[in-house]
């Protein structure tokens, strides 16, 4: 779908190291500021074990799943938003991405410099926060400034922009991230084309020690604490272990996983939740030559589904038959499950839902 997730944070908390072990991509990873100068992209399988419990039922040649694109970015220091480090090229790479994965340390270890000096994970969040709304601030008040004339002028549709974008103004100078308040559809018309940063939502990756990877210390609570505060989310795992969890051999990471007390990696966690905090949900095509996990938005009705396994495919729409993975495991075939009268056939106005089974009818 095109839809991407920024991992931001200060130089040095671990981003690139995360980056690595969820794409396997071999982005750079070393010990000073400013190691990522180009933002990493990578595409990544979004964990999911329906595809299995499908297959134990419908036999097919391979699994494709659902995919997630991730970008890693440069870190931000304080002043980004006036030009300091890569303060202006990282600000433009991040308005970019749709959601915003931000890193932040809390581990302490000598041998890993901190750009601060310190570990103090409130503290290196808000420095992330002040540049994003100050870069808000600046885009905001330049699209004031070039409407203005036209609200002065009496134009009704500048007038009302004129007043969101004052609004926005206000929010972002006191210091408010622009995702925490409501907007309306026709105020959000105003604000979407300035690719604004605090108006995406944003998942906390909390970077743990080897010795905290339940997230219970102190220095994750902060993290948790500022998150419940801004209506977000915190993943907590150690970028180290995760990274040595993916060089293993799938073979040998279950017996890894145990001797850590893990049930997953982390970053399954971690990709999950990034999927989730876009909006998208997945629906499932079965059969001999593939099992594919889809990508849709929540919300999106059956001819949008079909859509995007083939633009025509939404316009010829004609209608759906869906079941669930659950109804598939609860009967054991699709001939049982049509004979149970639980093969539902579904129209133009079905709305879909995380799990559906379908097959789409399409005319010429």
């Amino acid at each position: 779908m095109g839809l991407a997730c920024g991992i931001v944070g200060l130089p040095n908390v671990g981003k690139s190291t995360i980056f690595n072990a969820i794409t396997a991509a071999g982005a750079e990873s070393a010990n000073y500021p400013f190691c990522t100068i180009e933002p990493n992209i990578g595409v990544v399988d979004v964990p999911d074990d329906r595809l299995a419990r499908i297959e134990r039922h419908i036999k097919t040649n391979r699994l494709v799943p659902a995919t997630l694109k991730v970008v890693d970015i440069a870190g931000l220091v304080k002043g980004a938003s006036t030009g300091e480090g890569l303060g202006n090229k990282f600000l433009g790479n991040i308005k970019e991405c749709d959601a915003i994965l931000h890193v932040v340390r809390c581990f302490a270890e000598s041998d890993v410099i901190h750009v601060t000096g310190a570990v103090a994970p409130q503290s290196d969040i808000e420095v992330i926060d002040l540049e994003l709304a100050l870069a808000d601030l600046d885009t905001v008040k330049r699209a004031a400034d070039r409407n203005g004339k036209k609200a002065r002028s009496g134009d009704k549709e500048a007038v009302f922009a004129q007043g969101v974008l004052e609004r926005a103004e206000a929010l972002l100078a006191a210091g408010k991230a622009l995702r925490l308040t409501p907007w309306t559809a026709e105020e959000r018309t105003v604000l979407d084309p300035l690719f604004l940063i605090t108006m995406k939502p944003v998942l906390f990756v909390a970077n743990v020690s080897d010795q905290d990877l339940d997230g219970k210390s102190p220095l994750v609570e902060q993290v948790r604490r500022h998150a419940a505060a801004t209506g977000a989310q915190v993943v907590a795992l150690s970028g180290r272990i995760e990274g040595e969890i993916m060089a293993l051999d799938p073979a040998d990471r279950a017996a890894f996983l145990a001797d850590m007390g893990l049930a997953e990696p982390g970053l399954h966690r971690l990709i999950r939740q990034a999927y989730s905090l876009l909006g998208l949900q997945t629906f499932f095509t079965a059969g001999e030559m593939e099992i594919r996990a889809w990508t849709i938005h929540r919300g999106d009705t059956a001819p949008k589904a079909a859509g995007v396994i083939h633009t025509d495919f939404e316009k010829n729409f004609i209608r759906a038959e869906v079941y669930s993975v659950d109804d598939l495991e609860r009967h054991g075939s699709e001939t049982a499950i049509r004979a149970a009268g639980k093969l539902r056939s579904e129209g133009r106005d079905y709305v879909m839902r995380e799990s559906d089974v379908c097959h789409f009818l399409i005319g010429k």
